[in-house]
């Protein structure tokens, strides 16, 4: 498309502000202030016009809600249905106060993370569209923990404890990016495109025991569930394939065999790095512990405070996949700052924010 041709796409002008957190007021407010001298004065109802696709965004407004979006602007103008940049089917694991507004904004950010890490990876010779994971039909005589099942045997993984639950997911080729979602609500959230591999954008807000967790039960959603079907029954399906996935019944009941207080609670965490409350509801479920027994460990957590912050910290794993990518770019093919960025759809900035000083920094940590 020529320059003077450029006209922005209504549904990515949605996207973007969502991405950013803004209302379409804010967004003619910070038009206004990026025009010369405030001159020109943007209405909010000019911006409403603009996402429904009743007036055309070109040249200078164009520059204006770029500027104001912080996006290049032949981004703004890529059809998302033609690119694969819509929302589409996502998978969450937040908690019931989350709010509309959050939601559709972590979900805006995840269709444009997984746009980048598609021109990143295409950029750097490593197709999206390779990887290993599986697709599991959920019905009266597949579970989800036969689904997890599955899984470890399709990866090959050894019995007992899961080592690194985003390495494997790593492993298997799935995308896994680590970004602050702005809420304590929302753990993690998830996709698998059609023509490419899953992406996972987990919070960083959550501790390292409760962040596998929520990455496990990430990837239940994107075995079990290619369609949406019943919250509450979805959620409780992909908590089943996590705890299996995690604490797999065969490998983990001896563990509860000799007894369940505190201190074992405290030593099973450091081995399968749970957090005691699934490990005494994991335990709970296989029947290692009466009822009366898990009530009384329970009250004893709550009376000490453990319900809300637990003992014994686990270390939050780092994504390395999306790191070696960029370090590929970099390093390796030497582009410059501003042309890996490009391959991302990001301004420089951004592009240095969120995968320099960010994924980069602290992925390519030593083992």
């Amino acid at each position: 498309m020529a320059v003077a041709d450029q006209q922005a796409q209504p549904e990515m002008l949605v996207l973007a502000r969502e991405s950013r957190g803004m209302t379409q007021a804010d967004v003619a407010t910070a038009m206004t202030k990026a025009s010369p001298s405030g001159s020109t004065v943007v209405s909010q109802g000019y911006v409403s016009r603009a996402e429904s696709g009743r007036l055309t965004v070109s040249e200078d407004r164009l520059d204006l809600y770029a500027t104001a979006l912080g996006y290049p602007k032949e981004f703004l103008c890529l059809d998302p249905e033609v690119n694969g940049v819509g929302v589409g089917l996502v998978h969450h694991r937040k908690r019931a106060s989350l709010s509309v507004a959050v939601l559709r904004r972590v979900h805006a950010q995840l269709a444009f993370t997984r746009f980048q890490l598609r021109g990143l990876a295409s950029a750097a010779g490593n197709p999206t569209s390779e990887h290993g994971f599986i697709r599991v039909a959920i019905d009266d005589l597949v579970t989800a923990k036969d689904a997890a099942r599955q899984v470890r045997r399709s990866w090959d993984m050894a019995p007992g404890p899961v080592p690194d639950v985003i390495g494997a997911i790593e492993g298997a080729g799935g995308l896994v990016v680590v970004r602050d979602l702005g809420s304590d609500f929302l753990d993690a959230v998830s996709q698998w495109g059609e023509h490419s591999a899953p992406v996972l954008l987990i919070n960083n807000r959550a501790p390292g025991d409760r962040c596998r967790f929520s990455v496990a039960h990430e990837l239940g959603h994107l075995v079990m569930h290619t369609e949406p079907g019943s919250g509450p029954e979805q959620e409780r399906q992909a908590d089943a394939f996590a705890a299996e996935f995690l604490m797999p019944a065969a490998d983990i009941r001896q563990a509860f065999a000799d007894r369940i207080d505190l201190p074992r609670l405290m030593e099973l965490k450091r081995i399968w790095r749970v957090s005691m409350s699934a490990l005494l509801r994991r335990a709970l479920d296989l029947g290692a512990v009466t009822e009366w027994q898990h009530r009384t460990v329970t009250i004893e957590m709550s009376a000490l405070g453990y319900r809300a912050a637990e003992p014994v910290e686990i270390a939050r794993e780092r994504p390395r996949l999306v790191a070696t990518l960029v370090h590929t770019l970099l390093d390796e093919r030497g582009l410059a700052l501003e042309e890996a960025a490009s391959c991302a759809h990001l301004l420089p900035e951004d592009f240095q924010r969120l995968y320099v000083e960010g994924d980069r920094t602290s992925s390519l940590l030593p083992l």
